[in-house]
């Protein structure tokens, strides 16, 4: 009897060992390329700029003293708190939009995926034709008799800001809604159907249950998507735009600039463990609503 247990043992532990093999190259990129760097980062924040001496917590008493730091983290903070929840909110209505077309929403996924395909140049030309002094936001504004908009040099550019973030990322999450709403059962709407359930409450007691887990991924990528932005921002105001669109990311890329390392590495350890924090809480929620 022992024989043939280990006989029927044996193939899952080959498959365990093949897998393993196959995830090993994965496993050895995954600590050369993120692990090993961020723990360099960590320790080059100890040190002074050179990295010749340890100087413990200075570099970030440093930077959390730093007023072009607290701006940056006030605007990256705003930024997020708008953004997200707008963006989840649209995306999912895309998608049950498109899903209550069925066949003939192929169309609108191809049109709202397209900004994922216009590289950035062309994003922040765009920007310049649409946002500029003489451009046609401004153009539309005299022909209805406004005043015209500094959009990029006031507090106006937060909203082109988070206008493109919408517009760049809206389609990609309602793909992955749209992901999630198939892999709910039919038999339960047929079945709410028939109780005489209205769409509201087929929404509220089936769909959102239903796409817990999917909510966890996009909320995630839409939260690391916000720092993709930064791109476009920096392209059309360069390194020091309007007050209201200064993000981390500007802030970081010029203390990259002046090879300020102790303050750069510092900071990054402080906004890699701030959304390490952000994504288990977000967890813990979705959690919670799921009743798990």
């Amino acid at each position: 009897m022992d024989r043939k247990k280990v006989k029927q043992r044996s193939p899952f532990r080959e498959e365990g060992r093949a897998a393993r093999w196959f995830l090993l190259p994965s496993l050895l990129g995954i600590g050369f390329l993120v692990l090993a760097p961020f723990v360099e980062t960590i320790r080059r924040s100890l040190y002074n700029n050179p990295g010749t001496q340890f100087v413990g917590l200075k570099n970030y008493r440093s930077v959390l003293n730093n007023q072009a730091f607290q701006l940056a983290v006030s605007n990256t903070g705003r930024f997020l708190v708008v953004c997200v929840p707008l963006l989840l909110a649209a995306s999912l209505g895309l998608g049950l939009m498109v899903q209550k077309v069925g066949k003939g929403g192929r169309r609108f996924k191809t049109t709202f995926l397209l900004p994922m395909a216009v590289p950035v140049a062309s994003v922040t030309l765009l920007w310049q034709v649409m946002f500029a002094k003489n451009g046609l936001a401004n153009a539309v504004l005299t022909a209805l008799g406004a005043e015209p908009v500094h959009f990029m040099g006031t507090g106006a550019a937060f909203g082109v800001l988070i206008f493109t973030y919408l517009w760049k990322n809206c389609g990609y999450d309602m793909i992955l809604w749209l992901a999630g709403m198939d892999g709910i059962s039919k038999a339960l709407y047929e079945a709410a159907e028939v109780d005489g359930a209205n769409a509201f409450q087929q929404f509220r007691y089936i769909t959102l249950p239903g796409l817990v887990p999917t909510m966890m991924m996009v909320s995630v990528l839409s939260l690391l998507n916000t720092f993709k932005v930064f791109r476009e921002a920096y392209l059309v105001a360069g390194r020091y735009p309007h007050d209201s669109i200064y993000l981390l990311q500007h802030l970081f890329n010029n203390w990259f600039l002046d090879l300020d390392l102790g303050r750069l590495t510092a900071g990054a350890v402080l906004m890699a463990a701030v959304l390490l924090v952000l994504i288990l809480l977000l967890q813990k929620l979705l959690e919670r609503r799921d009743g798990t």
